[in-house]
């Protein structure tokens, strides 16, 4: 555990390096469309996910990938982990998220996020913010943009009883496109509230896409459903892994995490 608890702190220190690099690097691209600062986005996550690779011994596996369609799409991932907020934009051409409006105010970061037309909400204004951003979201995916959202709301850990909220189901009713569900494990190799990086192999999986046209409470049955069951089946196999390699799961990333 002494060797993972180093890896882990170099990792943490490079990751926030490598950061730093590909915020100045990208300084240019403020005066370019947004797909340029989408490729520096891109870039920093691949490289993040190669460092983590490399020093820290976890693999990523990626399965399911020809199921995401073309064009519009609905991207819903269980969100156990930091590591999906950057990892997932790797794969779609014009990906959206829903961030606190807070993250906007950050030099050089937030103008990345208000450049590349991320919405930006404030969670303490009420129903009717969250209904604008609902709407606005519903209008930028019908434009041809890939929302990657989380439909929990936030980072639960590993075996935390799922809490799927409605935003995303008015999100999915009014834009009229598919919906990807996505399941993961990474909450056992990067876990919240924990600088703790740990080997095996993190695996996200890409599932059956829902179709467009469902009502509301239809597509929130079947997409926590989805997810759930799905994920609930990575993490047992990838706990079998740590077990092997560390004769226990450890205790941050276990059920009480």
């Amino acid at each position: 555990m002494v060797s993972i608890f180093l890896r882990s702190l170099v990792y943490n220190v490079l990751f926030y390096l490598v950061l730093a690099f590909w915020v100045i690097l990208g300084i240019p691209t403020y005066l370019m469309p947004r797909w340029a600062i989408m490729n520096i986005a891109r870039n920093w996550a691949r490289s993040s996910i190669w460092l983590m690779r490399v020093i820290c011994n976890t693999k990523v596996e990626y399965r399911g990938l020809e199921k995401i369609p073309k064009g519009p799409l609905i991207v819903a991932s269980k969100h156990q982990s930091m590591w999906e907020t950057f990892a997932l934009l790797q794969f779609f051409d014009q990906p959206l998220f829903i961030l606190k409006r807070e993250l906007k105010w950050i030099p050089l970061f937030g103008w990345y996020l208000i450049k590349s037309d991320m919405i930006g909400v404030d969670r303490s204004a009420g129903g009717r913010a969250l209904l604008n951003m609902a709407r606005r979201a519903g209008e930028e995916v019908r434009r041809g943009r890939q929302l990657i959202i989380f439909p929990e709301g936030t980072r639960t850990p590993v075996d935390a009883p799922p809490h799927y909220k409605t935003g995303v189901a008015q999100i999915y009713v009014d834009s009229g496109v598919p919906c990807v569900p996505v399941a993961l494990n990474s909450g056992l190799f990067w876990p919240r509230r924990t600088f703790m990086r740990y080997p095996g192999t993190l695996v996200v999986e890409f599932l059956d896409p829902l179709p467009s046209g469902l009502s509301r409470r239809e597509f929130i049955a079947r997409v926590s459903t989805v997810i759930e069951d799905a994920t609930n089946r990575l993490v047992e196999v990838a706990r079998g892994e740590q077990a092997q390699l560390f004769g226990r799961v450890p205790d941050r990333v276990s059920a009480k995490a």
